[in-house]
């Protein structure tokens, strides 16, 4: 299992991406998702791509943006070939995006067609660039619940159509996440990690609050502090070595937390495999 940091996580730090890049490599971190905005920012140091990064060791697995379903046509098609080029540049293999808005039971028929229609041409553009298109499983959109983002997938219909499985999200959805991944499975290609202390702080990740400087952070715990059982998520995922995932944090401490959420994964491993030798399971 490959694990990368986000660059979202420092979206209210005054910290380089060579600052970052350097701390990621030196904690055992093999990529860097970018976030759509830092992506598009950093094109103008040109000095700043996928070779730099190679050097250090890291990849970017993602970029991970906002495409404006509802929106202008045009103005979709648009923003999706700006950010397939951008993620060319630093050699990605896939884009992220929503799938639209509104809850799934929020949605009318009529707009759920035009949402499943606008991801399949945007996958269209991303297979021409030689990407996938993710959508994230996320409250507020289409890929809410289980059902809802199965239903997604075989309406889009498309071979560059997949999802980046958000394993709190999943759950908060009502899902248990290990169900839920071996029936989407076959249709995942990225993994977001993180959780929360309780049911009822899920509203400190709602983005009016995450995307604040001065919002809360009461509730975001460190990976295995939370009610998501991630000993047990992660079991089914850690001994493959073509699965890709990103550490989340949205809180403070960053490097702390995610030094720590790091380490605790490779001490799973570790534990695990010396419990499986010993045959003490």
């Amino acid at each position: 299992m490959k694990i990368s940091l986000c660059t979202i996580t420092f979206r209210h730090h005054l910290a380089s991406l060579e600052d970052i890049a350097r701390w990621a490599r030196a904690n055992d971190f093999q990529g860097i998702e970018l976030w759509g905005v830092h992506a598009r920012n950093l094109a103008y140091q040109p000095h700043r791509d996928a070779d730099w990064l190679a050097e250090l060791g890291l990849y970017v697995p993602m970029v991970s943006d906002y495409l404006p379903l509802d929106g202008d046509g045009e103005a979709l098609r648009k923003k999706t070939v700006d950010l397939c080029r951008l993620a060319r540049h630093w050699r990605a293999g896939k884009i992220r995006t929503f799938a639209g808005s509104r809850g799934s039971r929020d949605t009318p028929a009529d707009v759920r067609r035009i949402i499943t229609a606008r991801l399949r041409e945007m996958s269209e553009i991303a297979a021409d660039f030689g990407l996938d298109l993710l959508a994230e499983t996320h409250p507020g959109t289409l890929a809410d619940c289980g059902s809802s983002t199965l239903r997604l997938v075989a309406e889009v219909d498309h071979p560059a159509f997949k999802l980046n499985f958000d394993t709190l999200h999943v759950w908060e959805g009502g899902d248990d996440p290990v169900a839920a991944h071996a029936a989407m499975r076959p249709h995942i290609r990225h993994y977001h990690l993180k959780n929360v202390r309780s049911r009822a702080d899920l509203r400190v990740f709602e983005p009016a609050n995450v995307y604040a400087a001065a919002g809360s952070r009461e509730g975001m715990t460190p990976l295995f502090d939370g009610k998501v059982d991630y000993q047990r998520f992660l079991g089914q995922l850690r001994d493959d070595p073509a699965v890709e995932a990103s550490l989340e944090w949205f809180g403070n401490d960053c490097f702390n937390v995610l030094r720590s959420d790091r380490q605790a994964i490779k001490r799973l491993r570790s534990r695990d495999d010396v419990l499986l030798r010993t045959g003490s399971f």
